[in-house]
């Protein structure tokens, strides 16, 4: 399959409004500056390097050459200058990926990832990951992995910032890693250039192998898709904010079915297809006014509401 090479693509042409959205309010918490500078200043990001390195297999051209070869091609596709390490961990009964490192980037997928993704899912997967590197929040990305380790020690420490936690950080920060996910979801669309690929990845993620795919169950999960969109934009409202936090903060929990109705919106509303077109993908000052306009617009919209998160403000 012959892939457009998405020159000069910036990750501002593609993002979701949601994850705009999040990261906005996410930013606004106080309290977040001094809980990265810590996390900097403990070493988390040396610290979680030398856990890869010591515990899983670097993919190389020669150990792995249809591996390399796949990240080489995404990072190409989606003009990815800063090439991560790869590295292969063991089996954990489904597909997981993750990428840290902010000043050197590491890529990580499982051994079912390996196994269960053909070429072109995988360089979908690829590029969802590669999305954390071109918005440049790995940071933020890093924070979330590792919070709930650090949740329990800042609670028992008298740094003077555990309280920053209850305060509201942690729901905002993994508000916006929820969100985050819809614009690598589009990163990895741009990425393999094929919604039939990313559907099918995403039903593996959701945990079925590729000798249950039929025609039949990937009709029926688009199906299901495009339904759980006209159900949330509904219903969600009505849930309680317990019921809200509970399933935003479970970061195992991969909301496949979720992710892939977005997608297929993007895609129905004509804006995948417009932008894979583009020959230039500089963003304009036009789109950046646009962007500006739409989240001045949505402030406005919610001064005198509770912070935004997606499954209050599910559209």
């Amino acid at each position: 399959m012959t892939r457009t090479i998405l020159t000069r693509l910036q990750a501002q042409a593609y993002e979701h409004p949601f994850d705009r959205q999040a990261l906005a309010t996410l930013q606004k918490m106080p309290g977040l500056s001094s809980l990265l500078n810590k996390i900097n200043e403990y070493g988390i990001d040396r610290l979680l390097r030398l856990q890869s390195l010591s515990s899983e297999i670097k993919i190389t051209p020669q150990n792995f050459p249809k591996l390399h070869q796949a990240l080489i091609e995404t990072c190409e596709i989606l003009d990815v200058k800063q090439i991560p390490e790869l590295y292969l961990s063991r089996g954990a009964g489904h597909i997981r990926t993750y990428i840290l490192g902010v000043e050197k980037p590491i890529l990580g997928i499982n051994l079912d990832c390996m196994e269960w993704l053909d070429s072109n899912e995988l360089i979908y997967t690829l590029g969802y990951e590669l999305a954390k590197i071109k918005s440049k929040h790995i940071a933020y990305h890093q924070m979330a992995f590792v919070m709930p380790t650090l949740k329990t020690f800042l609670s028992n420490s008298t740094l003077g910032i555990g309280g920053l936690l209850a305060g509201g950080i942690e729901l905002a920060l993994f508000n916006w890693v929820m969100m985050a996910r819809l614009t690598s979801d589009r990163a990895g669309l741009l990425a393999c250039q094929d919604i039939d690929v990313a559907i099918t990845t995403l039903i593996k993620i959701a945990g079925l192998p590729h000798e249950y795919l039929t025609n039949e169950v990937i009709e029926d999960f688009q199906t299901q898709a495009r339904e759980f969109c006209e159900f949330s934009s509904n219903n969600l409202d009505s849930l309680d904010k317990i019921t809200k936090i509970f399933s935003y903060s479970e970061q195992n929990i991969p909301w496949s079915v979720m992710r892939a109705g977005e997608l297929l919106k993007w895609v129905d509303s004509g804006e995948y297809d417009k932008l894979i077109q583009q020959k230039d993908f500089t963003v304009t000052d036009e789109i950046a006014k646009d962007q500006e306009e739409e989240e001045e617009e949505d402030k406005d919209n919610n001064e005198d509401q509770e912070e935004w998160d997606f499954l209050s403000s599910w559209t």
